[in-house]
């Protein structure tokens, strides 16, 4: 029966891993977590005078370098100087060289969004009429190509290493005391501490290169190794090898003191001899301290992606936490119990009882996981059509549809192992009636004198022989045995159900880590839509605010509460020094005038350290405010910031640049 599960069974790998592989191969790695909501000018624009600086609005703050904006004149030579600035919020801007010409030119941005990942992109705007120009606004980001692909590998290899480093821990401590002492369940866990700590050094060897010039050469830069290790991800990534550190010496403890107190019968350290203080002193400290280390590592992930930026990050972190922790225990207790089952020596065989423990464990993890998820769903996404209008809600239904097909394998695991206890219960009858008939009969007569003499002497006669023939047979009868228990399991039809239900929820979760590392790796949808609504003002509105006449803005905003989104215009007349009259116009996602609580306007000058200038409208009717001598001392970029409050705790600040005068 062996012969033939293992090509099964490496059948099966080979086609998850393929699927797998597929599945990262087919993510883009060019999405990013920051989108670009605005630019002045705007993107595609045509201005009647050459601006003295672009600015560019992000939906969260962002990374810049000396070069991560790049304004290039129609023939491809540079026009901006000095080094970007963020004047306030999510808007970055550059200074140009005075007296640019007429002509189309091109604006090329590459920053690292606030959750990792770089952001990458280009347009074109014109002064006075478009022309021809010889570059190619199509922005090729960093992590698009060889670097790219390395380091999204190591994302997924570092999530799967910790799963089966902590899962596995998990499970041995929660759920089968003895398998601290099986080989095989030793070397997957110290295979899952080896493989995320190769991931988190990789890792971190890749990112300066990975959010730079994607070259292969940069991979060995000191000097981008040393910026690296300045930035958030970068210190998540060297709190991870510190917290590796402290579960190597977990494992050391689990599978060396804590491997020779388990007892080989009972099944949990809460069995036989396991209510002992000192094993119970010690199970609880190797407990307490491996999930303080288990959320530590956990925490390195949630401290520098998703759940560090947007809505409620104090409470999406640790949500993140929980949900990741939960995902190991499921997963990676599953991939140790699936090794269990085919390596596990006859001498400590899986009991039933382990795995129901197991199947209560992960019964709580996929508890968790929903609750979790659903929050992590709401904040991603925002919106039920984001389930199917963007790329995160696809993939985030396709984790769902996974996670319902293990929910069900798990199912048949559990039928397959209330048969097994029922099996094991039947054989042990028939194992106690069979040495009931096999005990000798009262009436046998013992041994007679002379028959006992005999074989005394022939005993002392060949002693040294019949020792050395006696070990043989003995290891002879002891292979025999191992043998045919061997043989008996692997006939036994429902723990053969138990491995098969048990490999192919495995499977399953395989493909599921992959689509759940896609998901770290792509836009979530609530910016992709916000992303596409500022699109389409920029490209269905007229630009305007450059030289002399009024000036309309527009910008969407979401503040995060029910009914928090929205796009709010702001109209200044004449847009010129001196007086002039402003109107602020909210309108909710169908166009439709609504009221907020309160609408505030700043204006900035940052050339000239003017500002910001408050501005308190009054509310004239549903969804339209005013104010009438508005004072703007001077010509020039003014940043005008809208600060929108839809409820009591619920408010957001959007900004766009307009020249004035």
């Amino acid at each position: 029966m062996t012969q033939t599960i293992a090509p099964r069974v490496r059948t099966l790998v080979l086609l998850i891993l393929a699927v797998a592989g597929a599945l990262l191969a087919g993510a883009a790695p060019a999405s990013a977590h920051a989108a670009l909501t605005g630019s002045d000018p705007a993107q595609g624009a045509v201005v009647d005078t050459a601006p003295t600086r672009v600015s560019l609005t992000f939906s969260e703050p962002v990374a810049v370098g000396d070069d991560s904006v790049r304004v290039l004149d129609p023939k491809g030579e540079r026009v901006d100087k000095g080094d970007p600035a963020n004047p306030s919020g999510t808007t970055y801007s550059v200074p140009l060289v005075s007296g640019l010409p007429d002509g189309t030119y091109t604006v090329a941005y590459q920053v690292v969004s606030a959750d990792s990942h770089p952001v990458a992109g280009a347009f074109t705007f014109s002064i006075g009429a478009p022309s021809e120009t010889t570059v190619s606004v199509s922005a090729q980001a960093s992590d698009d190509g060889l670097v790219g692909l390395l380091y999204g590998f190591g994302r997924y290899v570092s999530y799967a290493g910790f799963a089966v480093l902590a899962g596995g821990a998990a499970f041995v401590l929660a759920c089968w005391a003895p398998g601290a002492r099986v080989r095989a369940v030793q070397r997957l866990v110290v295979s899952g501490w080896l493989a995320l700590t190769a991931a988190t050094l990789g890792l971190l060897m890749l990112r300066g290169s990975y959010t730079t010039s994607g070259r292969v050469g940069d991979v060995f830069d000191l000097e981008l190794l040393g910026d690296v290790l300045q930035t958030k991800t970068g210190a998540a990534l060297v709190s991870r090898l510190l917290l590796l550190a402290a579960a190597a010496l977990f494992i050391a403890v689990l599978f060396g003191a804590y491997a020779r107190t388990a007892d080989a019968a009972p099944d949990h350290p809460g069995d036989g001899d396991g209510g002992e203080p000192d094993k119970r002193d010690l199970t609880f400290g190797l407990a307490l301290g491996g999930t303080v280390v288990a959320a530590g590592l956990a925490a390195s992930w949630a401290m520098s992606e998703h759940a560090s930026q947007g809505l409620q990050a104090g409470v999406a972190m640790p949500v993140d936490v929980v949900h990741l922790l939960a995902v190991a225990a499921w997963l990676g207790g599953l991939t140790a119990l699936l090794v269990a089952l085919h390596r596990a020596p006859v001498e400590t065989p899986v009991g039933h009882d382990a795995v129901r423990r197991f199947s209560r464990l992960a019964f709580g993890s996929v508890v968790t996981l929903a609750v979790t998820g659903v929050y992590q769903s709401w904040r991603q996404l925002g919106s039920w059509s984001a389930f199917t209008d963007t790329r995160y809600g696809q993939l985030l239904l396709v984790k769902i549809a996974l996670v319902a097909v293990m929910v069900a394998v798990a199912f048949l695991s559990r039928r397959w192992t209330r048969r097994l206890a029922d099996a094991r219960g039947s054989a042990a009858a028939e194992e106690a009636e069979r040495a009931e008939e096999e005990k000798q009969p009262a009436g046998t007569a013992p041994a007679t004198a002379s028959e006992t003499s005999e074989t005394s002497e022939a005993g002392k006669t060949e002693a040294g022989h019949d020792a050395v023939r006696a070990a043989q047979l003995a290891r002879q009868r002891a292979a025999t045995e191992a043998a045919r228990q061997k043989r008996l399991r692997d006939a036994d039809p429902n723990r053969f159900g138990l491995r098969r239900s048990v490999l192919a929820e495995a499977g399953v979760a395989v493909v599921l880590l992959a689509v759940t590392t896609v998901l770290t790796q792509t836009e979530p949808g609530r910016t992709e839509q916000d992303a596409r609504a500022a699109a389409a003002t920029s490209s269905s509105a007229p630009a305007t605010g450059q030289g002399s006449g009024a000036v309309s803005l527009t910008m969407p905003f979401d503040t995060g509460g029910t009914n928090g989104k929205g796009v709010v215009s702001v109209d200044l007349d004449p847009a010129q020094a001196g007086d002039n009259a402003l109107h602020v116009y909210v309108e909710g996602p169908d166009g439709t005038p609504v009221d907020v609580p309160e609408v505030k306007i700043a204006l900035t000058l940052a050339a000239q350290d003017i500002g910001p200038l408050p501005v308190t409208p009054d509310r004239i009717t549903t969804g339209h405010w005013s104010a009438s001598g508005v004072q703007i001392p001077m010509a020039g970029d003014w940043k005008v910031e809208v600060t929108v409050r839809t409820s009591d705790i619920d408010q957001v600040t959007v900004s766009k640049n307009a020249q004035i005068g």
